[in-house]
């Protein structure tokens, strides 16, 4: 069984920057993939950033520039630092990883943005 716990959620003015973090526990080899994903308020869970094997990168547009994924394979883990964060950006952010062909989630953490 595996769990992703995150970490690194809170409250921050627009314009500021926060960092998550995800690590991987329990019975666990190498992911295929570990990423970020948000939902907001009566919105749908839509993909933030995410990194696969090899080295391959994918951005939303909306955070391309101010966001950067990176991944520590060694020790399971993969971060998001948010930069030049805005109101709309504020959402539950939810770590995801890919495994052996199952799909795992993390419980979220909330993300706040003031203006």
């Amino acid at each position: 069984q595996v769990q992703l716990v995150e970490s690194g959620g809170g409250l921050v003015q627009a314009g500021g920057s926060l960092r998550l973090s995800c690590a991987a526990s329990g019975s666990i080899g190498s992911f295929a993939a570990m990423g970020w994903y948000r939902q907001a308020p009566g919105s749908e869970r839509e993909l933030v950033a995410r990194s696969l094997n090899g080295g391959s990168i994918d951005y939303a547009d909306s955070v391309k520039g101010r966001f950067t994924i990176s991944r520590d394979s060694a020790k399971n883990a993969v971060y998001l630092q948010m930069n030049s964060l805005k109101p709309e950006d504020t959402a539950v952010y939810y770590c995801h990883a890919i495994r052996l062909g199952s799909s795992y989630w993390g419980q979220g953490t909330q993300v706040t943005v003031s203006s």
